[in-house]
């Protein structure tokens, strides 16, 4: 009987009160949960992945807000920077226009000049370190630009254009930004763009109506003569057409400037909001624009001035255009606060966005990871309690209790009843194989004592069976012997038989008798071979050759005279030296 072992009195946390699991169990286990953690760590990567491109784009959404504050700004300071710069242009401009007087009608005085210098230098400097390459290197340009329009020789027109330049410069910082500006906030930046233009184009006008105004007309003089030729010396004439003619290029530049002014307060109703438009309609009015409006209209009109449009007071016509331009300025500036602070909520917008999706995707992440965590654990427990109790039933099926399973009612549960039920046919099974292997051993006891009283048999068998082969074969020898001996006898006495039947025959005359003698020596003859198939029969042979040849004629009679019925056989001829050797003639 098989010695049983004791029972294991500790349990595991799991409820299975198993020993602890052998080495590859635990490497089986150890691969299973790898798995599940990597397919832990595949959801989370997956979660995160699909999560990125939100995040990537609120950031990019970011970066570009953050970008585009910056850009306007930059543009904030850059309109600034483009008045005080307009201002400082449509002064210098009726200057030089004046001939570069120290004061006239409609110019600044050097006391003014020095102030517009220097608060568009200080403006320039506090842009400076915000604005691109480009844009520094533009700006350093200005210096020598108001060094050449005040000391040079060029004229009014060609310093304007000058200036205009650099201003256009400033002025393209708003274009970038409403180039760049996306889709969502091109409202914001349309508005301040076309208003702008419309701002600089209202300061030209002004400035190149005060320089035509400013332009001085010849003062009449005696006419003069050549001293050589007598003749009238035309010099009055040509100073009076060059003063029109730069009169006239300076009110043609106006009336262009005025014309894109309208064109760009056109843009500016179709790109701005009604709140823009009523701003702008509640700020640009008063009876000075309306002053203003009517010098325009009539000074405009026309390329060039006439006389009674000379007459007009540069003093007046001043103050009536830089009151609407001011008024223009400021709806600009306004506007271009309200873009910077629009684009600053778009910034704080896309930054609640960006925190929001990081926020989502960080959820979604833990939300993900503890879920399959969660799910793992529900996998893992379970199998821990099967691969534990599954080692305690194989290591000792015959002792272990059945495993315990105390969770859900699940898949687990099933195996784990599977597994009781298998126990339990396994015990029962092990048991009735019990019973049956100490009944086989008892039969095994008796078979083998069968066998030892067989093989005692066996060998008394095998005795008596050599003892009987040796009685057989001295009983065969005997008989042997016997049929030998009486068939040497009785073919003895046939031989004698047939040489006193053969005596008998020479001396016989009479037929019948004759007739007689040869049947009693066909039935001697008979028996004599019959005596010799004894001989065979007897392991013996009766052989008696004949030492020289026979001839064919006798071999045939004495084979005739064996058979049954000889007297049907007629021997008529045979080939009369045919012989047969002697030691075959009886054979044959």
């Amino acid at each position: 009987m098989q010695k049983k072992r004791p029972r294991s009195k500790g349990t595991t946390r799991d409820g299975s009160g198993a020993t602890p699991p052998a080495p590859g169990a635990d490497k089986r286990t150890v691969r299973v949960r790898s798995r599940l953690v990597a397919g832990v760590a595949v959801v989370g990567v997956i979660v995160v992945a699909a999560g990125t491109p939100a995040v990537l784009g609120a950031s990019a959404d970011l970066t570009e807000s953050q970008r585009l504050v910056t850009l306007a700004e930059l543009n904030q300071q850059a309109v600034t920077l483009g008045h005080s710069l307009a201002d400082e242009r449509d002064a210098v401009t009726a200057y030089i226009a004046a001939g570069r007087a120290e004061e006239g009608d409609g110019g600044d005085g050097a006391k003014n000049r020095t102030a517009r210098t220097t608060r568009v230098d200080q403006q320039i400097d506090e842009i400076h370190d915000a604005a691109s390459a480009a844009l520094r290197r533009d700006l350093s340009t200005v210096p020598s630009v108001r060094r050449s329009a005040l000391t040079g020789k060029g004229s009014a027109l060609e310093a304007h254009q000058a200036y205009s330049d650099l201003i256009a410069k400033l002025h393209g910082i708003a274009a970038e930004l409403a180039e760049k500006t996306p889709p969502r906030a091109a409202d914001a930046t349309r508005a301040p763009l076309t208003l702008g233009g419309a701002s600089e184009q209202a300061s030209a006008t002004r400035g190149l109506l005060l320089a035509a105004l400013s332009v001085p007309s010849p003062e009449p003089t005696a006419p003069q003569t050549d001293p050589f030729t007598g003749l009238p010396v035309q010099t009055q004439a040509e100073g009076a057409a060059r003063a029109d003619r730069e009169r006239d290029e300076l009110s043609a530049a106006a009336q262009q400037a005025r014309v894109r002014e309208l064109a760009a307060l056109a843009d500016f109703d179709q790109a701005a909001d009604p709140e823009a438009r009523d701003k702008l309609s509640a700020t640009v009015t008063g009876s000075q624009v309306n002053d203003a409006e009517k010098y325009l209209t009539r000074l405009t009109d026309r390329p060039e001035l006439s006389e009674a449009e000379r007459k007009v007071s540069p003093r007046k016509l001043e103050a009536a255009l830089s009151a609407r331009v001011d008024r223009m300025r400021s709806v600009e500036s306004a506007l271009t606060t309200g873009q910077v602070q629009h684009l600053e909520g778009l910034r704080d917008d896309d930054v609640t966005a960006l925190e929001l999706a990081i926020a989502l995707l960080g959820g979604c992440f833990l939300l993900a990871v503890g879920v399959s965590t969660a799910v793992a654990r529900t996998l893992t427990q379970p199998l821990a309690v099967l691969r534990i109790g599954a080692a305690r039933l194989a290591e000792d099926p015959e002792n272990a209790e059945p495993v315990r399973y105390t969770g859900r009612n699940d898949e687990f549960a099933q195996v784990v009843r599977s597994m009781n039920t298998l126990h339990g046919r396994l015990t029962a099974l092990h048991q009735d194989l019990g019973g049956r292997v100490e009944s086989l051993t008892a039969e095994r006891s008796g078979l083998i004592k069968s066998r030892e009283s067989l093989a005692q048999q066996r060998t008394e068998l095998q005795e008596r069976t050599a003892e009987l082969a040796t009685q057989l074969g001295q009983l065969k020898n005997t008989v042997h012997h016997t049929f030998v001996n009486l068939s040497l006898r009785t073919l003895g006495l046939v031989e004698r038989q047939l040489g006193v039947i053969e005596g008998l025959e020479e001396r016989e005359q009479d037929p019948e008798r004759l007739a007689t003698l040869f049947k009693l020596d066909h039935m001697a003859t008979v028996m004599r071979r019959h005596s010799e198939n004894m001989l065979v029969l007897a392991g013996a042979e009766h052989g008696h050759g004949h030492a020289g040849p026979i001839p064919l004629v006798d071999v045939a009679r004495a084979a005739v005279s064996e058979i049954e019925r000889y007297e049907r056989v007629t021997i008529q001829s045979l080939p009369p030296h045919a012989q047969i050797a002697g030691f075959a003639a009886d054979d044959l």
